[in-house]
């Protein structure tokens, strides 16, 4: 990467992080193709309002992994609450109906992770999130072989 290509008016430099957050109550909602688009829709739209770009992302039944690019000038924090407000809002508005499992409004959780891409590679970082499937897959087969569940 050259310095050219990450320069803003007074700054210099890259801000990638691997972000992730979850549904309220870890919910499986994003299970059905509709709702999983219709929030993947959201979030591209979140971003784009934000200049927050959004290097690769994957959906999960109850919780979103994505890297992401973000402002110099913007606070990962201030970008998550970006992220997760607006989707909120828009998926809210798209499906009405969400509305009877989230009465109040909240379709995320207050809690998130972000990580700066840079103690691994980002290469690394975009393999995690892309095979992040598989990983889950794994999981549930390691869990159901366990004796103690």
């Amino acid at each position: 990467m050259l310095y050219e290509d990450n320069t803003k008016a007074h700054a210099v430099g890259w801000s990638t992080y691997h972000l992730q957050w979850c549904t309220k109550y870890r919910y499986k909602i994003f299970k059905k193709d509709k709702l999983k688009s219709f929030c993947l829709i959201a979030i591209l739209e979140a971003a784009k309002r934000h200049k927050i770009e959004i290097q690769e992302i994957d959906m999960q039944a109850d919780h979103v992994h994505m890297i992401a690019k973000i402002p110099l000038s913007m606070s990962v924090s201030k970008a998550l609450n970006l992220l997760k407000g607006f989707s909120s809002f828009l998926l809210f508005k798209l499906c009405p109906k969400l509305r009877l499992r989230y009465p109040k409004g909240h379709l995320w959780t207050k809690g998130k992770f972000a990580g700066s891409v840079g103690h691994i590679t980002l290469e690394v970082a975009k393999q995690y999130v892309k095979n992040q499937e598989a990983h889950h897959a794994m999981t549930l087969v390691r869990r159901n072989l366990h004796p103690l569940g």
